[in-house]
């Protein structure tokens, strides 16, 4: 039986494993449970895959997502490792060809819904000798996870149908009261639980208020166009803001599709694969989207909107740069969010607890301090230490005294009998002559166009500000009316000051154009650095990269795979840097396993040769 280190090199092309990997396959091998907590492109595959190769029986891994379970296999088969899905959309000769694989020992992983499971137990008994169950997306066994679903629930009579099965619960997020009700649950046995580091620094962490629609898609824009030919998902809150944004990008001459709940399961699932396929960069999608897609490629996520909790947050900014490569993430946040988001809440059957999510997630945008040190204090793992990759720590804000702005403002909703909303509070302050405005006599007031000097963006900025440092407060209950809180009347009767963060121009949060640098992958293929290099370098290594994933099209169009099933990103950068030009040094390569060395090494070797002899 060939070792864990060794089923890694020559299957998977690595040489060393990432952080807990190799911890987690001792503890599953040795036939004790696990509950792994990883982040998305953390690695959590790796885990179940190495053992279900070293266990002699047969692996069931549980997964929500039909889409999922497609990417997994094809990858596994990619690699040379017999893997297939039982499900609902094959056809039911397909369905029995997978089971004659699994009693004959051709397949070591098979997928599975939590609800085909329940019709297939009494086959997997009479048939299979199981070795390992290994449920994915774990956190939606728990009603206090951020994506509860009744079916996982019947997961907790594994033990007691197939007592000599180990089981590994795995979940990119999940807080206290999660983890706790995913054990007893699933009713863990000898269990261990294991954290990784939820640090992505890969990703770039950039929150952005106050935009109008019009900025926001000005900012899109400028988002796709430094990653072009590239994929991207924008999370939007409602199915018509989907639509729209879509349709807007289209018109800019993006291709973009539009993806929710709305669509027929066929449209939906048209879309979802013209993404994994590369067909079309940009998909603006609910939170519907995205579970199940494997996509290593995806270098940017875009919220339209605030979500709901750090956890969805956290998950869905985990599809970007899942190859470890460098990628971007950005939150438009604006007050109709919060009162959009705030109805849902009090609607939910779990009102208090969605309520404190939300207000953390709301700290998060808020906040002026180290973005990914609040993710990670949030997850547990604290951390004292600036990032340097978020908006904050590249543009610290300045401060000023803003007392007498604060006094404007608190002045303007206490002449209205704080009857005004956000937005409305605005206009008044700059001045706007708005029918509604002239019709409830607000133009009269001593505070109609004391601001007008401050653009609405600005004014926007300081109200959010405002609410953050609790000098106003939202009645809920009162059509969403401003509220001057105690803090705010000791501000608006002078007996204390308050500081504004200076709310910076749109322009002065883009990035300056970035130094040339080059990925550098230490031997595991699992870390990278970046060091300045020459333009003409840089040049090279991306004509390079091009035609090598011309390569890589062709050999996933001719194995219907998606592209990053082929190669990732990450291993066609270090195959373009690297430029070996013979089969044997495709073994230097990271995340070139013996078997895609032999099936189609020579291809991307040939590749190389001839773009040297031009």
């Amino acid at each position: 039986m060939p070792t864990a280190h060794e089923i890694l090199k020559s299957v998977f092309g690595y040489d060393a494993f990432r952080p807990m990997q190799e911890e987690i396959i001792e503890h599953v091998v040795s036939g004790k449970d696990a509950l792994v907590l990883m982040p998305t492109g953390g690695g959590k595959s790796i885990c179940y895959q190495i053992p279900a190769l070293m266990f002699k029986g047969i692996t069931v891994v549980i997964s929500p997502l039909i889409s999922l379970m497609k990417d997994q296999v094809d990858a596994l088969n990619a690699n040379g490792i017999g893997a297939d899905a039982l499900n609902s959309n094959n056809e039911e000769g397909e369905n029995a060809a997978i089971r004659q694989r699994c009693k004959a020992g051709q397949t070591k992983i098979l997928y599975i819904s939590p609800e085909r499971l329940q019709r297939e137990i009494p086959w997997l008994q009479q048939h299979l000798s199981i070795s390992l169950f290994a449920i994915d997306e774990a956190h939606c066994i728990s009603q206090w996870g951020h994506d509860f679903r009744p079916e996982y629930t019947q997961l907790g009579m594994l033990h007691q149908a197939f007592p000599s099965a180990t089981i590994m619960a795995l979940t990119a997020t999940a807080d206290k009261l999660t983890k706790e009700d995913i054990v007893r649950q699933l009713n863990l046995r000898d269990f261990r639980l294991f954290v990784s580091s939820f640090d992505r620094p890969n990703l770039s962490l950039d929150v952005r208020r106050g935009y109008s629609a019009s900025e926001k898609l000005k900012a899109i824009l400028s988002i796709i166009s430094k990653h072009k030919h590239e994929s991207g998902i924008i999370y939007c809150l409602s199915r018509k803001s989907t639509e729209k944004v879509a349709e807007e990008l289209i018109n800019a001459g993006v291709y973009a599709k539009a993806y929710h709940a709305g669509l027929t399961a066929e449209e939906r699932n048209n879309v979802q694969e013209d993404f994994i396929n590369d067909n079309i960069n940009v998909v603006c999608a609910t939170i519907a989207f995205g579970m199940g897609i494997d996509k290593s490629n995806v270098r940017y996520v875009i919220h339209y909107n605030l979500p709901k909790s750090i956890e969805s947050f956290y998950q869905e900014i985990g599809r970007a740069g899942r190859d470890g490569l460098p990628s971007e993430t950005v939150l438009f946040y604006n007050f109709q969010d919060i009162i959009t988001l705030r109805k849902f809440v009090n609607d939910s059957g779990q009102r208090d607890i969605n309520s404190e999510k939300l207000d953390r997630m709301q700290e998060y945008a808020e906040s002026q301090v180290c973005r990914r040190r609040i993710l990670l204090n949030y997850f547990g793992e604290n951390n004292s230490s600036n990032c340097g990759n978020c908006d904050i720590c590249k543009h610290p804000p300045q401060r000023f005294n803003g007392t007498i702005l604060v006094q404007k403002a608190l002045s303007a909703i206490k002449r209205t009998g704080e009857h005004i909303g956000f937005s409305m509070t605005a206009d008044i302050l700059k001045g706007t002559l708005s029918d509604e405005i002239v019709q409830k006599g607000y133009n009269k007031l001593k505070t109609f166009g004391v601001g007008s000097k401050t653009t609405l963006k600005h004014w926007h900025d300081y109200l959010l500000q405002m609410l953050q440092l609790g000098y106003i407060e939202i009645a809920y209950n009162e059509n969403n009316h401003l509220k001057i809180t105690e803090s705010g009347n000791e501000v608006l009767f002078g007996k204390k000051t308050a500081e504004l963060a200076i709310a910076a121009k749109a322009e002065a949060k883009e990035d300056a154009k970035p130094r040339s640098s080059r990925t550098s992958f230490n031997r595991s293929g699992n870390s990278h650095t970046t060091y300045a290099h020459s333009s003409a370098d840089d040049a090279e290594d991306n004509s390079l990269f091009e035609a090598l994933r011309k390569v890589r099209r062709q050999i996933a169009d001719e194995n219907n795979w998606p592209a990053y099933v082929v190669l990732s990103d990450r291993t066609l950068r270090d195959l373009a840097y690297k430029a070996p030009t013979s089969i044997n040094e495709l073994q230097d390569v990271s995340g070139f396993g013996e078997m895609k060395i032999r099936k189609f090494g020579q291809q991307f070797v040939d590749a190389i040769r001839d773009y040297m002899n031009q």
